[in-house]
């Protein structure tokens, strides 16, 4: 197990690590003095050496939430059944963003590329927009083909109306996304085949966390 400076136990007591928000465009004022497009702050500690994990760990898991949306091709995408047999990183965004999204989902196409073929398989990549005025299917599709890579499945996009992507984000335990989508979560869910998430990533994690504790989630 690496010893990576950024392990860390977040003690997740309601909302308190989803209420971590990216200001995508937003002013080092409106970041609450982080600088630009800067997450903010939860409570951490360091964590004892029964964590496994590179990421930030949960220290009471998330629940993978159920939600059914419209996927890229324009089909119906039950979330929970369709990730049921495999790990599964799951993350709220949108496709205009000029940072945190397009370098999460770089980073995620990075530890995918360079994690054990038959995990990168297994692992299921889902991106559910903030902004669904905007991101259509066709929109999400072109978007997320730049960062899917094999042997991984092609990462999921996933829209619908606004009061069905405010419903996904509140069941899987982030806040509701403000100014039309463009200051959302920063936070990247990941969820093991028991259905619950001990780790999630932040601007603060690197592409080898992501591989770390893909390794990790998948072998348990």
């Amino acid at each position: 197990m690496s010893s990576s400076p950024r392990r860390t136990v977040l003690a997740a007591v309601g909302l308190t690590v989803g209420l971590v928000l990216a200001g995508c465009g937003g002013s080092a004022e409106a970041d609450g003095g982080h600088g630009d497009h800067a997450s903010g702050e939860a409570p951490a500690t360091v964590s004892g050496p029964d964590n496994p994990y590179d990421g930030l760990y949960l220290r009471d898991a998330y629940q993978k939430p159920s939600f059914t949306l419209t996927d890229q091709t324009g089909a119906a995408y039950d979330f929970a059944a369709e990730t049921a047999d495999g790990p599964t990183l799951l993350f709220f965004g949108y496709t205009n963003c000029p940072d945190i999204c397009p370098t999460t989902m770089a980073d995620v196409a990075i530890a995918l590329q360079t994690s054990d073929p038959e995990v990168a398989a297994a692992t299921t990549v889902v991106f559910v927009t903030t902004d669904p005025a905007r991101d259509t299917p066709e929109v999400l599709g072109e978007y997320l083909s730049l960062f899917s890579t094999a042997p991984a499945p092609a990462i999921v996009g996933l829209t619908g109306t606004q009061s069905e992507i405010d419903a996904a984000q509140l069941a899987a335990g982030v806040p509701l996304a403000e100014e039309m989508g463009q200051q959302h979560s920063s936070l990247l869910l990941l969820y093991g085949t028991d259905g619950e998430a001990d780790v999630a990533f932040d601007a603060g994690n690197t592409s080898r966390d992501i591989a770390h504790d893909l390794a990790v989630v998948a072998g348990e």
